[in-house]
């Protein structure tokens, strides 16, 4: 999974918002009752799997720019590492580096034969073994052909046994016994020392790129390679600028490129980190798209007036939460952060993000399967209800007791920090209102703004915070989420928790090669990871993009991959 954490949100939805508390917490009213649950799921039926105006590509006009906005400008560039693991950098990176194997709008996977010949995936010798065969022409862009070296040392960076790199995940690399040379240099056999359902994932956007083995053979190398600049890529575009000053990636077509002819002669990312900015320069004609967040309804009424333009929307496999520091001074103590959770109304805040979006206000009860897909089950139970006797019961029995407006103990107030980047307006809301829940509880709760390129890589990855919203950007494999979200020792466990039973429960559904039982597994894992109070999920992220009418091959992509090539204009 991809970090991602843009949001936005009107003044007036703000007001709103803050209004449905009524001064307080979340009342019983809020809940959604049984007609609107079932509306909800009917929205949901409806909602398309995938919206992206396909288009052949001979029908495709060959040439044009495309102009795309990123909320966040990265300074890790190497999608491997734990800083370089988030949604924009890969949105950025897909057009320059391999993706071995491509997913459909099914989320089914095929070998990308631009980059793969044949992939085959077979017992041998007891053991499951993956053998990836090169397309021979498949070469770096300083020149380097594309090896098996190059599977290896992604497999031992990213494996976890020196602990001296920083991978974003271990999943799936550290059940690789071995990559060796087949035949030639341009074969990879991969052994895996234990069954890995989800093996497609890796080597590709599902978890980190492929990028050439030279540049991570060393945890320096690692960390400073891809560092602010991008050395070596292998796409049918390649960098033509970085620009620092404005925050713009500029790409053109790589000449050396020898798959298909891509249709669009240039491809631009600006940085533009308010949304309403983001759907203003859309309504302007100073890009060709723009995403349209929850929490905003107003950018969506703008964005569907600009004329000759569109809005795509499809179901994803994102998802917004709030995340729960379990190593804050305050949270240590498990009974305690269920008291946190108790207090929070998790349907007012989803009403108050969703509202008027045209989009299904329902709010999600797994951690690792979305309202849409064949695995969900609300896992929520009593902690996902909110329960505000039952919080203060909690806190009590914890030895927090109220004095005053706030709960102290040992002479110490109850308080925490709720991090937002600042220039979040949704994220905003979600404090305030989580503010408002918790004061009723006796809690203290500061909102802590931070600069936007530094709410990542100095707040949520150092675990300084307490509270902290954003939003996971998921893949058509799921299950690789929970080891690298979850299990104690993660890079991206960015709450620090820790407990042997859940590590065990999300190992047993990783481990299992049935489908079905694979999925019986990960939702007791799930109830697990409600139970200890590391994530507290708010609901199914809209995938919503409003685009230009003549762009094809782009737009709410929901599980598929796009294939750069066939993206261009039609007039």
């Amino acid at each position: 999974m991809k970090v991602h954490h843009r949001a936005a949100a009107g003044l007036a939805v703000l007001a709103l918002a803050v209004a449905a508390c009524g001064g307080g917490g979340g009342s019983e009213s809020k809940q959604p009752n049984a007609e609107q649950s079932k509306q909800a799921q009917q929205q949901m039926t409806e909602t398309p799997a995938i919206s992206i105006n396909p288009v052949p590509y001979e029908q495709v006009k060959d040439g044009g720019t495309l102009t795309l906005a990123i909320g966040q400008w990265p300074t890790q560039w190497n999608p491997n590492h734990v800083d370089g693991n988030q949604a924009d950098t890969a949105t950025m990176l897909d057009p320059i580096l391999p993706q071995l194997m491509m997913a459909d709008e099914n989320a089914q996977f095929t070998p990308n034969a631009d980059y793969v010949t044949d992939v085959k995936n077979e017992t041998v010798d007891g053991k499951q073994t993956v053998t990836y065969t090169l397309n021979d022409k498949a070469t770096w862009s300083d020149g380097t052909p594309m090896t098996w070296k190059d599977l290896e040392a992604a497999w031992k960076a990213n494996n976890g046994e020196n602990k001296k790199y920083k991978p974003a995940s271990t999943d799936g690399w550290d059940k690789i016994e071995s990559v060796k040379k087949g035949d030639t240099d341009k074969v990879a056999i991969i052994t895996f020392s234990k069954p890995y359902s989800e093996w497609q994932g890796l080597f590709n956007r599902g978890t980190q790129h492929l990028i050439p083995g030279e540049h991570i053979t060393t945890p320096d190398k690692f960390d400073n390679d891809y560092n602010q600049k991008i050395p070596a890529t292998a796409g049918p575009f390649k960098v033509e600028k970085i620009d620092e000053g404005t925050k713009t990636l500029t790409l053109v077509r790589d000449d050396k490129w020898w798959g298909q002819k891509p249709k669009l002669d240039k491809i631009i990312f600006r940085t533009i980190a308010d949304a309403s900015a983001e759907v203003n320069a859309f309504a302007n004609g100073e890009i060709d798209a723009a995403y349209i967040e929850a929490g905003n309804p107003a950018n969506l009424q703008r964005a569907k007036e600009v004329p000759n333009s569109e809005i795509r929307k499809a179901l994803s496999p994102n998802w917004r939460h709030i995340t729960v520091n379990n190593s804050s001074e305050f949270l240590k103590d498990k009974s305690v952060r269920q008291a946190v959770q108790y207090a929070i109304n998790r349907d007012v805040i989803t009403q108050s993000d969703l509202k008027d979006m045209e989009w299904p206000i329902q709010t999600l009860g797994n951690h690792v399967y979305m309202n849409n897909h064949k695995g969900y089950v609300d896992n929520s139970g009593d902690l996902g209800k909110y329960n505000l006797e039952k919080s203060k019961q909690l806190l009590d029995a914890a030895g927090w007791k109220q004095e005053g407006e706030y709960r102290k103990k040992d002479g110490k107030e109850f308080a925490l920090n709720f991090v937002i980047p600042a220039s979040v307006a949704t994220a905003k809301t979600e404090g305030e209102l989580t503010q408002a829940m918790l004061k009723e509880a006796g809690i203290k709760v500061t909102i802590r703004p931070v600069p936007d390129d530094k709410f990542f890589t100095d707040f949520i990855i150092k675990g300084d915070f307490d509270l902290v919203p954003f939003s996971w950007i998921g893949t058509p494999l799921p299950l690789g989420s929970m080891p690298q979200i979850y299990k104690s020792g993660s890079e991206s466990n960015f709450p620090k928790a820790s407990d042997p039973a859940v590590d065990a429960a999300i190992q047993a559904a990783v481990d299992e090669t049935d489908p079905a039982k694979a999925v019986e597994l990960a939702n007791a894992a799930d109830k697990l990871i409600w139970d200890m109070v590391h994530t507290i999920p708010l609901y199914q992220r809209p995938d919503i993009w409003a685009v230009k009418k003549t762009l094809a091959n782009w737009g709410a992509r929901g599980y598929k991959y796009y294939d750069y090539t066939a993206v261009g204009f039609t007039g």
